[in-house]
């Protein structure tokens, strides 16, 4: 499910094709059903209206012969606790490749960065905490609203700057500072502006975590 933005969606769709491409080549690709909704939806904040619009969605994607869903951003998670005990077919939800990474690379304690809803709304928060006892840390309320304001206005409209590009190198900074052990781009389109060689602490690309993720369910490995 995409749509918001539709940038991630295409890197969703671009990186799961290309990856499995590597693994069983070119010359053939994984069926997909692909639904992108409107990005208006989510600024809405409607989630009554958001929840309901994503089990509408969830249930032609199953009636169609899905076998999985996932859905190509972190905020739209918020609707994981309503739809998915109304579906038959799983959820592939984003935190828990991150949590899986994230013990692997032996953290613990992970700052995360994204726009407001993701940061404050508490799904990554909880499943981490309940299911790989991670500790999230996120910043101050006014770097909250800056990241959202970056994120809603530019990221997801493809404009990436180099004033954004500063603003979440010294939030990582601080956030390091506060006892963060690596950071969690919880933002479709932040490992885009940002990349690994650019900073000490260890990243952990939600998009990319995620897509691998769904390449090893495709290949039957997950």
């Amino acid at each position: 499910i995409g749509g918001t933005s539709w940038h991630s969606t295409a890197a969703y769709y671009r990186q799961i094709n290309e990856t499995i491409g590597e693994i069983i080549g070119t010359q053939a690709n994984p069926p997909l059903l692909l639904y992108s909704l409107n990005i208006e939806l989510m600024r809405s904040q409607d989630w009554e209206r958001i929840n309901s619009t994503y089990l509408e969605i969830a249930l032609k994607l199953q009636n169609a012969g899905a076998e999985a869903i996932i859905i190509c951003a972190n905020t739209p998670h918020k609707v994981y606790d309503y739809v998915q005990p109304q579906v038959e077919i799983p959820i592939l939800h984003i935190a828990d490749p991150v949590g899986e990474e994230a013990h692997k690379k032996g953290l613990r304690t992970l700052g995360l960065l994204g726009n407001k809803p993701t940061m404050t709304g508490g799904f990554l928060q909880t499943r981490l905490a309940g299911r790989y006892a991670i500790e999230i840390i996120i910043p101050d309320k006014k770097a909250i609203e800056t990241s959202h304001y970056y994120v809603s206005k530019e990221l997801t409209q493809g404009k990436l700057t180099e004033e954004a590009k500063s603003f979440y190198l010294h939030q990582m900074q601080l956030l390091k500072e506060k006892g963060a052990e690596g950071i969690i781009l919880g933002c479709t389109e932040l490992p885009l502006l940002i990349s690994q060689n650019e900073i000490a602490l260890p990243l952990l690309a939600t998009t990319e975590l995620h897509i691998a993720m769904a390449v090893q369910f495709i290949l039957g490995e997950g």
